[in-house]
């Protein structure tokens, strides 16, 4: 059985952090001069084209001709300034989000009642995907991620992601009922199962269990408790995979995991590296032959007295 990683939150205490190894990926194909440029904002393709035609352009030291491409580690001279091509690796963003009751997992509600996104920092060029809902009456842990690949691969059936929830079961619970849970029971959308069930304490007829899926079907804890009678009265999710709900991340706020957290996420559900792209560095000291060297004033330097509070004459 494959060795499971976890997330800082909850990962093993023990476990090194040479055990996480930085992203490596293949090398990206080289790509075309004014795709290039015009990407670092230097102006609009057709632009960029003239000023190639025009002998404008060089790469490294020699003048660049239209249809060419540049690959990492060239360099790019336009205008009096040069640029380095170098890699760069596609960045997501991810957090881990505590969902409070009231809140429905959607961008907008025709009933006007808040939602999820309500609370979530604002990001540009991106937009946040929830993996996985919870309905307004479940709480805790939300994946929210800009990767729209690993939400779609961490909610798959085929994937088998396991979600953990601590549920709050009102009515009496004895070993037969929890057994028929575990094996499978019928609902109306199919057979469904716990994959593991653990107590958790509470009082006689109010009794806290840790219960474990490998799906996310719509009320599927709450309908797996009630095929056997009873009722969840208090329902939060408290782990999605590799990632756990932090226990001092309080109600309605979110915490951002790191691109090594991301990492471990998306091998956990056998995707690939990120992607790479090209980019451009300006090189420093290569703004231009026309620019004026800096001249430093000579400071005149005073000279300290030898006693202090004496007046010099």
């Amino acid at each position: 059985m494959k060795s499971r990683k976890y997330l800082q939150h909850g990962r093993d205490p023990t476990a090194k952090k040479s055990e996480i190894k930085p992203e490596t990926g293949p090398v990206q194909k080289p790509e075309r001069l004014q795709k290039l440029l015009a990407t670092a904002g230097l102006g609009s393709r057709r632009a960029l084209e003239r000023q190639i035609k025009g002998g404008e352009v060089r790469v490294n030291g020699t003048v660049a001709s239209i249809g060419q491409t540049a690959s990492a580690g060239d360099h790019i001279s336009l205008g009096g300034k040069e640029w380095k091509v170098i890699e760069i690796r596609t960045t997501q963003r991810n957090l881990v989000y505590n969902k409070p009751t009231g809140e429905v997992t959607t961008r907008s509600d025709p009933q006007g009642r808040p939602t999820v996104f309500d609370s979530l920092p604002s990001i540009h060029g991106a937009r946040w995907i929830a993996v996985g809902r919870l309905d307004i009456n479940t709480s805790g842990l939300l994946l929210m991620t800009t990767d729209g690949e690993l939400a779609h691969a961490m909610m798959h059936p085929s994937n088998r992601v396991d979600r953990e929830y601590a549920c709050r079961i009102f009515g009496e619970v004895d070993a037969e009922m929890l057994a028929r849970l575990k094996k499978g029971v019928m609902l109306d959308d199919g057979p469904a199962q716990f994959s593991d069930i653990q107590a958790a304490g509470g009082d006689e007829g109010n009794r806290w269990y840790h219960v474990t899926l490998l799906e996310g079907r719509n009320r599927e804890v709450r309908r797996l408790w009630a095929s056997q009678g009873v009722t969840v009265s208090r329902l939060k999710r408290v782990r999605y995979g590799a990632v756990f709900l932090p226990k001092r991340l309080r109600m309605g706020d979110w915490s951002v995991l790191s691109d090594q957290d991301h990492l471990i996420l998306r091998e956990d559900v056998g995707l690939g590296r990120l992607p790479v792209q090209l980019a451009l560095q300006e090189k420093k000291g290569h703004r231009g032959s026309d620019k004026r060297p800096k001249i430093r004033k000579k400071s005149i330097r005073k000279k300290p007295t030898r006693y202090k509070n004496v007046d010099r004459k």
